[in-house]
């Protein structure tokens, strides 16, 4: 049965990777993100797109009006949008401290409201029973992320995902977290981090590789199926054995 899937930050990563793996099963895919040209290219077969920037109100209802033009209903949604913000555009701050409350204000736009707000416009929309509401964390949440603003905005979204579990239970939706630790292959470090950093994070891992935007595409796919029904509100980490916190 085709299902109608939504992913945000669907044009790049494990966004993209995501989107793939649910076309391949001939769901109905939607690709979100802020920039058209990317979505077009993304060449996901059957995919519809609409560029929005979900970190806005306005943009998180664009988004709900388009998926009620052409869906209707959502069976999977899923939040890859988010980032460090280190390709944000900067505005020029004589005071560190502006320029910290610029870096925290950034990093929870791009990755705590961007999936609170597409999740709340989209909430009365999501199939019952079986919907699922699936959202990207990140190692950082358990770890720190250096200054510590990205890994607080993807920590801030555990709550909120047993939150919202507890409120669309007896809708018979359920709502997970995937924390992937050192995933290639994505623009999240934009032209790669350098060779020995990489050599670290590797070495952290138990099976002694990096991860890769398929690996985590397979957990989404595999907790948006009937055999994941009784799993919710769960932090699932992909992370290689880097990371077992709780």
């Amino acid at each position: 049965m085709t299902r109608n899937v939504v992913i945000s930050g669907g044009g790049t990563g494990i966004g993209l990777a995501a989107a793939r793996a649910f076309a391949a099963d001939g769901d109905q895919v939607l690709l979100l993100g802020r920039r058209a040209e990317v979505l077009e290219k993304a060449g996901v077969p059957g995919a519809l797109t609409c560029a929005a920037d979900v970190g806005e109100a306005a943009g998180a209802r664009r988004a709900a009006r388009f998926v009620a033009d052409e869906l209707g209903a959502v069976d999977v949604l899923i939040h890859s949008a988010g980032g460090s913000g280190q390709f944000e555009p900067r505005v020029e701050r004589d005071d560190p401290l502006e320029l910290l409350a610029d870096d925290w204000l950034v990093n929870f736009r791009l990755n705590t409201l961007t999936a609170v707000l597409l999740t709340e416009a989209l909430k009365d929309r999501l199939a019952e029973p079986g919907g699922r509401v699936l959202f990207l964390s990140s190692i950082a949440a358990y770890r720190g992320s250096g200054s510590g603003a990205y890994a607080a905005a993807k920590a801030a979204l555990h709550p909120y995902v047993h939150d919202l579990a507890r409120q669309l239970g007896p809708r018979g939706v359920t709502v997970n977290a995937v924390a992937p630790g050192y995933i290639e292959d994505t623009d999240f470090f934009g032209d790669g981090m350098p060779e020995e950093r990489r050599a670290q994070r590797i070495a952290e891992t138990s099976n002694g590789r990096a991860g890769t935007p398929g690996d985590v595409a397979a957990t989404l796919h595999w907790l948006a199926s009937p055999a994941a029904g009784h799993i919710t509100s769960q932090i699932i980490q992909v992370n290689g054995g880097a990371e077992r916190g709780h």
